[in-house]
């Protein structure tokens, strides 16, 4: 068992030229939208909705997910950079030592979900073709396929890790610990791939690698889990009547995903400030009770008001 232990030291993007980096993260989140696209081609042309609808609903679910993705780590973890790095807030650079693109680093999946729900609105203001209900029970079941490459560019990144452990799935993230810098530094060796192999192979740095405690690779975990999530709700739309029933995947899918993340937080540190807590919950547990319920309001009480849902 002890073999699935392994350092976690990889190349996390590709530089292109001066500061821009190509952040395999970043390509994750492109993986994540397009797999989202098909998915929902695939149900449109199913219930044979016209296909000009689709464009203006991808445009609108990839603002309203990195919006208020954005916008809710801020609020919910880093509210600081209000005042400290403003327009950082909204653009892909970090402006408090000159300009560095750093891409958008600190996304909220509790944000995105509200903004989702935003974006849908609003485009169902303007496209009417079905109810607003409809168009969520469907939207979720691509939002659940793309959470999975999301939490697996969190493990690329190194970010959202796991607490401590003597797991046998522990994982040493070694960049989380030491920077590049520090690294170098340490050895002496200015180039980064030679000064990390010296660490590997020579016993002479082998104390920089004992010093790295192993942890729960959280992301995995979750990543994984959201397959099962993806999985049921396409079942569910798929092979059951209430896959018709409005109101009901989008519930099962606030369910599903936000008890997977609740259960899962008991093993990941705490991402930046704890601004809610409660009986020993974090803030991720106490805001996604609240998806919880509504998911179960959702799938048993609520009654679409007409049956074009």
């Amino acid at each position: 068992m002890l073999l699935l232990q392994f350092d976690w030291n990889p190349v996390t993007g590709i530089d292109i030229f001066g500061n821009f980096k190509l952040h395999f993260y970043s390509v994750m989140w492109i993986v994540a939208f397009l797999l989202g696209f098909q998915i929902m081609k695939r149900i449109f042309l199913k219930e044979k909705v016209s296909l000009e609808y689709l464009d203006p609903l991808f445009i609108y679910t990839v603002l309203a997910t990195m919006l208020g993705a954005r916008i809710g780590h801020v609020i919910f973890y880093q509210s600081e950079l209000i005042t400290e790095d403003f327009f950082s807030v909204f653009l892909p650079f970090s402006f408090r030592n000159g300009v560095e693109f750093t891409g958008f680093q600190g996304l909220a999946s509790h944000g995105a979900a509200i903004g989702i729900i935003i974006g849908m609105y609003l485009y169902r203001k303007k496209y009417t073709y079905k109810s607003l209900i409809w168009i969520l029970d469907r939207v979720v079941i691509s939002v659940a396929a793309g959470a999975v490459f999301i939490r697996f560019g969190n493990f690329i990144n190194s970010e959202i890790i796991g607490k401590i452990t003597t797991s046998p799935f522990g994982v040493r993230f070694i960049q989380e610990y030491y920077s590049k810098r520090q690294i170098i530094e340490a050895t002496g060796i200015k180039d980064y791939k030679e000064a990390y192999a010296a660490v590997t192979n020579n016993p002479q740095f082998q104390t920089l690698l004992e010093a790295v405690p192993y942890r729960h690779p959280a992301q995995l975990y979750e990543s994984f889990c959201y397959i099962f999530v993806f999985l049921i709700l396409w079942f569910v739309y798929q092979k059951t009547n209430k896959g018709q029933q409005g109101g009901f995947l989008f519930g099962l899918f606030l369910v599903l995903l936000w008890t997977v993340r609740f259960f899962v937080e008991f093993v990941k540190e705490p991402q930046g400030d704890e601004y809610i807590t409660l009986m020993g919950l974090n803030t991720g547990q106490m805001l996604s009770i609240p998806f919880i319920l509504i998911g179960l309001y959702f799938m048993f009480v609520y009654k679409p008001k007409s049956s074009n849902t």
